[in-house]
């Protein structure tokens, strides 16, 4: 007799484990909140759709804060894995010049989630649409808000993180795990812009100028790419990927620094013998004409340092490799591309199992972890779905 799977959520690691779950095996029904499945993976896809990263699958797993919880998940299902079944399902991939993954030009995003639903059709997976779970009633079945009990012999949460409430994913269910002595924490922004205190003369001429080529350092942690000045503060991969190491400053000591390198590729004294060629030019036109600094590299050099500090080469230099700027704070929730909180990791077992309720899982963004842009997250949603179909076929938990 074929067990009985209960799904919750309708996002990337909820389709996924259906994708994998052997229909031999089990019933399998998905409980979505909203009218439609995927409404999350369709957000991610605006602007392009960022399906996973090509580097190899050692350096990938070492991209999440923590990882070790994900390693045997994204090793079973790693990036290679996954553009293979795409490409399988009918969605060829290609990498892209910054080695993101994205489906073959002229393929969207709606034409990947579809093809995902194709497959879950053939292995006869049931979908009920606006079904929001309330939790459990005393006889341990899931209750739906219309008004739907639920025993199911296996469980699976699938239930997003805080971001994009427009899709669904607010985290309100973080009571119902609480209420069952689940410990959880509260969702933080992560993938985020964070403030700095401008000056107002320097932020009214460089708003929404971009700092290119850079390299940004917090704690022992530097991510390359590019910030793009804003009045808030900075966003932009170089900085969001550093979400976990600036959060961990702010929640210390209420400030954090970073430090922005503007010549990764130069060492100071490389960028001393360069000032130093001209004694005689004004310093903006050498930054300008030798060093190649953009108009908001000179803008910020001259904001952050005294005068005395840009006229003296040697300090202008190491500033150059080395300008300190505070951090006051991070974007809001809404405003942030992902989240980190939600269930502690301490709560799973290592096929994502709740070690308090048997036959209950959690996955994908409601776990507390950290990943950066790039197809990390997804990435990461995908492979631990893809390992708890697999530890189910398998009977493994």
């Amino acid at each position: 007799m074929k067990k009985t799977v209960s799904i919750i959520g309708g996002g990337a690691a909820a389709l996924l484990t259906a994708a994998f779950l052997d229909p031999t095996k089990f019933e399998v029904t998905i409980y979505e909140k909203n009218k439609a499945l995927g409404r999350k993976l369709l957000v991610a896809g605006n602007g392009g759709f960022n399906l996973t990263h090509s580097e190899p699958i050692e350096q990938l797993i070492n991209r999440y804060t923590p990882n070790e919880f994900l390693k045997n998940a994204l090793l079973h299902f790693s990036n290679d894995d996954l553009r293979a079944w795409l490409n399988n399902i009918g969605i060829p991939t290609f990498i892209g010049s910054s080695k993101r993954i994205y489906p073959e030009k002229g393929i969207k995003p709606i034409a990947v989630l579809d093809a995902i639903l194709k497959e879950l059709n053939k292995k006869s997976v049931k979908i009920c649409y606006n079904h929001q779970w309330k939790g459990w009633n005393n006889k341990q079945e899931l209750v739906f808000n219309t008004d739907t009990l639920i025993k199911a012999d296996v469980v699976i949460f699938a239930l997003g993180g805080g971001s994009w409430k427009v899709t669904g994913s607010n985290g309100d269910w973080l009571d119902l795990f609480q209420q069952k002595n689940i410990t959880t924490l509260p969702f933080q922004a992560s993938n985020c812009g964070f403030a700095v205190n401008w000056k107002d003369s320097f932020i009214t001429q460089h708003e929404g100028s971009p700092l290119k080529n850079i390299e940004i350092t917090c704690g022992n942690s530097q991510q390359k790419g590019e910030v793009v000045i804003t009045r808030f503060g900075l966003e932009g991969n170089a900085i969001y990927a550093l979400s976990p190491q600036i959060r961990k400053e702010l929640a210390s000591t209420q400030q954090a620094t970073i430090y922005i390198d503007f010549k990764p590729t130069l060492s100071i004294t490389d960028i001393l013998n360069k000032l130093q060629q001209n004694p005689n030019k004004n310093i903006a036109d050498t930054l300008r004409q030798t060093l190649k600094l953009s108009a908001a590299q000179i803008g910020l050099l001259k904001t952050v340092l005294t005068k005395e500090e840009y006229l003296d080469l040697s300090l202008l230099a190491a500033s150059i490799k080395k300008l300190p700027l505070p951090i006051t704070t991070a974007a809001s929730i809404d405003e942030a591309i992902s989240t980190v909180g939600g269930i502690a990791l301490t709560e799973i077992d290592t096929y994502f199992q709740l070690k308090n309720l048997p036959h209950h899982f959690c996955i994908g963004e409601m776990l507390d972890y950290d990943a950066p842009t790039g197809g990390y997250l997804l990435q990461a949603c995908f492979s631990m779905g893809a390992y708890v179909a697999n530890a189910l076929n398998k009977e493994l938990t």
